[in-house]
């Protein structure tokens, strides 16, 4: 039963991750990526590492999303855009990770129903993490953080507007 959680779980990952690149919406393709990490989250919990898991939506799912929201809202570009949102944000755009969602939540309740929590590996505790996190993965975990640093700068980049100068003008 565990077996068919975790892969039906992997799936929704591999699908959110899927419709998160393909959306050419991007208030659309954020929805889908916040499926995809709580899929993830949803991942480590099964394997038995349910700290990685909650660090999975608190700080992925939660903190860098609505750093993400921020953004999207920092390069608003007035009324044109406004209207736009609201068409981004109707009912139809949440049926696909509405659903992906649900499918998720009964996959949890079912492994807390059944007491199911590590059962495909041993369970590791927050040492455990923390010692392999600023141990020898250091590097992968400072070059993880510099990279959505990079991301970052470079969606404000191509996404302000050009302003024109007075030396530049005729």
């Amino acid at each position: 039963m565990t077996l068919l959680l975790f892969y039906t779980a992997a799936l929704i990952a591999v699908l959110a991750t899927v419709l998160t690149i393909t959306r050419t919406n991007i208030a659309h393709a954020l929805l889908y990526l916040v499926v995809s990490l709580l899929s993830i989250a949803v991942i480590f919990y099964i394997i038995g590492a349910p700290l990685a898991g909650a660090l999975e939506v608190i700080v992925y799912a939660g903190a860098i999303m609505v750093l993400f929201v921020f953004v999207i809202m920092m390069l608003n570009a007035g009324k044109k855009s406004e209207d736009q949102e609201k068409a981004w944000l109707s009912s139809t755009s949440w049926k696909g990770p509405s659903l992906l969602c649900f499918i998720l939540l009964v996959e949890l309740l079912t492994l807390f129903d059944e007491g199911i929590s590590g059962t495909v590996t041993t369970q590791i505790s927050a040492k455990e993490v923390g010692i392999l996190l600023y141990g020898p993965y250091l590097l992968a975990v400072e070059l993880a953080s510099m990279l959505l640093l990079a991301g970052l700068v470079g969606a404000y980049h191509l996404g302000r507007d050009e302003q024109v100068s007075e030396e530049d003008s005729p």
